[in-house]
């Protein structure tokens, strides 16, 4: 898969519109909102049936994308915060939370929803120094050193993840932002 060269140009996100997308247990795309195209600058021919990672910044800290499968293939939810790669080379910076889709008669989790909004410049500028030191760690020591230097930075400001997730979701003011209105956006965009 070509993956595009970045560029250290930010992209404007309305940060009251949503990025959805469903992707199956693999990661492979399945669906794609309006907005998560325009953003990203992909068709929708050129996202579906490719993995999600299409779209991962290779400033992301690999522990990240670690912790957030891991959470979701247990069925558990999680949020993230997450800088992407549009297809021009450009970044953008989201917060994604997650909705798991079980099969009602077997309960097995059958794909997953990824609904993304823009975080607030302050959640952006805590999380960058934090996942620079992530991606050095990584550097050294791959991504078991990466794991450890976040535990240890979550240890030191008295957090688990999901803590500092949510306390920066408040910042951005989406602590709530995520709960009622992702049902209603998927509605109205995917027509359920």
């Amino acid at each position: 898969m070509h993956r595009p060269t970045p560029v250290n140009i930010e992209l404007a996100l309305d940060p009251n519109r949503y990025f959805i997308s469903k992707t199956d247990t693999k990661g492979i795309i399945t669906s794609v909102n309006e907005y998560f195209m325009k953003i990203a600058g992909y068709t929708r021919e050129e996202l579906i049936g490719k993995p999600h990672s299409i779209i991962r910044h290779p400033d992301m800290p690999k522990i990240i994308y670690k912790i957030l499968w891991d959470k979701i293939q247990s069925g558990q939810n999680i949020a993230a915060i997450c800088k992407n790669l549009a297809k021009d080379g450009k970044y953008y910076w989201v917060v994604t939370d997650f909705e798991i889709n079980k099969d009602p008669n077997t309960g097995e989790i059958i794909e997953y929803t990824a609904y993304r909004r823009a975080p607030s410049r302050e959640t952006i500028e805590t999380v960058i120094p934090i996942y620079k030191e992530l991606i050095e760690a990584e550097k050294i020591g791959g991504m078991e050193a990466s794991e450890k230097h976040l535990q240890r930075i979550l240890k030191n400001m008295g957090m688990s993840y999901d803590d500092f997730i949510n306390n920066e979701l408040k910042k951005s003011g989406l602590a709530d932002a995520f709960k009622g209105a992702m049902k209603s956006a998927w509605g109205k965009f995917f027509g359920k």
